[in-house]
């Protein structure tokens, strides 16, 4: 198990290196032009985000609550562990490639969204299914690459989505709290259940309430903490951006980094935090109301802008301004470091926004597994494998996950890799789907240029 886990990981690791992110930000920045710098209209998408589109439109949850079970999703230990990764490694200078691959993946994650709803189908109970493997059975016209897409996700979902999460979450209340592991994935399992048994609206509710909590209250947290420190702010920003192009001598704790290494590090967090390209956030994006494939696309790019160019780049100037970065930490202790200069609730608050974090993360990650087998295997899988899902919370747990958490890394990367084919080779749809519904001004649907429902 040791050898085979160690091959695994040599693989992921690979994946994850250089390969993968020159495809990624490659992919970025082929759509970002493209499309014209589709991030200008990050405005309109954050209006439309939270305004109902349920005239005209079909769907399952509205666009906001799509948008909040994405970001259930998305936001997670990545925002505050990964950021800190980047930093430990890569210097202050990985905050600024960091929020870059953001902003760029703002683009992917809104071509994404466009192709998740036009290539949508309504399943026989009424619900609606997408994500990329019904753009690539019917956009690209390649079932066996579809299916390997669903098979990815699947493994991933278990992974990535559930286990390691519930492991995190587990380890953190132990810590802090001193409750044994077993009993907080009790409690999780069985909060969980009542949650994805109700399926996605019941989700969405759940999501539509969290999600706001949850960022409000780290940015809350982070914002204290910058505002104790406001006078060093304008050094620290500079140190960002001096050290993203000439790398950070060593200081402190800190070994020192070159600017490959604070490039290298800053993307590679970024990407992972904010799953643009990954394929994971278009299965949600499917099941919104909405008129036109344009509007569930924009507020589908909104969810990059919130977790990278927002909750990223706070967290990345709280470590740099608070001097943590210095601490010789690392991951998850380097982020407790910086929120230790809150006095007494500085920690306490950390935790509470990881464990709201990591649960929103396995609800979220239960329903792209749900549809991803479902895809696989038929209506018929749906309710056993949410029951199955509860279960591995409970598991996920009490257990080491090493291996796991390579395989899930590897899944990850695999997924990546027929998505990212299909965004390119569907490029064109992409940007004809935009000019009709974007750039004739006609986001409502209706055939009226004077009546534009934004």
């Amino acid at each position: 198990m040791e050898a085979l886990n160690n091959v695994v990981g040599q693989i992921s690791g690979f994946l994850w290196g250089w390969p993968l992110l020159i495809l990624l930000l490659g992919t970025h920045l082929f759509l970002t032009f493209r499309l014209r710098f589709i991030q200008r209209y990050i405005g309109t998408a954050i209006k439309i985000s939270v305004t109902k589109d349920e005239d005209f439109s079909s769907g399952d949850v509205s666009q906001f609550a799509a948008l909040a079970t994405s970001l259930a999703a998305t936001i997670g230990t990545g925002n505050i562990v990964g950021v800190a990764t980047a930093i430990s490694i890569g210097g202050p200078g990985a905050v600024f490639w960091t929020w870059i691959t953001g902003v760029l993946g703002i683009s992917t994650k809104y071509a994404e969204g466009l192709l998740a709803v036009k290539y949508r189908v309504k399943t026989k109970d009424g619900t609606m299914a997408g994500g990329p493997m019904y753009v690539i059975e019917h956009g690209m016209g390649k079932k066996w690459l579809a299916v390997c897409f669903a098979l990815f996700t699947a493994i991933a979902a278990f992974g990535i989505g559930n286990m390691v999460q519930a492991n995190s979450m587990a380890s953190m209340v132990k810590d802090t709290f001193g409750v044994p592991v077993w009993i907080t994935g009790a409690v999780s399992a069985v909060l969980v259940a009542s949650v994805i048994l109700g399926g996605v609206e019941n989700i969405a509710k759940v999501c539509n309430v969290l999600v706001p909590f949850m960022a409000l209250f780290y940015v809350i947290g982070c914002l204290i903490i910058l505002a104790m420190g406001y006078q060093t702010i304008p050094a620290s920003i500079a140190l960002i951006l001096k050290s993203a192009f000439t790398g950070q001598a060593a200081a402190g704790g800190f070994v020192g980094s070159t600017m490959i290494m604070a490039l290298r590090f800053g993307v590679s967090r970024g990407l992972f935090s904010n799953e643009s390209g990954l394929g994971s956030a278009p299965i949600v994006a499917a099941a919104a109301q909405t008129r036109n494939p344009v509007r569930q696309a924009l507020v589908s790019g909104s969810a990059t802008f919130w977790d990278t160019v927002v909750v990223c780049a706070i967290t990345g100037l709280v470590l740099t301004n608070t001097g943590a970065w210095q601490s010789g930490l690392d991951g998850g202790l380097l982020t407790k470091q910086a929120f230790s200069t809150i006095p007494v609730i500085g920690p306490l608050v950390l935790t509470i926004g990881l464990i709201s974090f990591v649960f929103s993360t396995i609800l979220g990650w239960s329903y792209y597994g749900e549809k991803a087998i479902q895809y696989l295997l038929g209506d018929g899988i749906v309710k056993p494998y949410r029951v199955l899902w509860a279960i591995m919370t409970f598991f996920g747990a009490i257990f080491s996950l090493d291996f796991v958490w390579n395989l899930s890394d590897l899944m990850n990367g695999l997924m990546a890799l027929p998505n990212l084919v299909s965004l390119i080779m569907l490029s064109g749809v992409i940007v004809s789907e935009t000019k009709k519904y974007l750039w004739d001004d006609n986001l409502d649907g209706v055939d009226d240029s004077e009546d534009i429902a934004v």
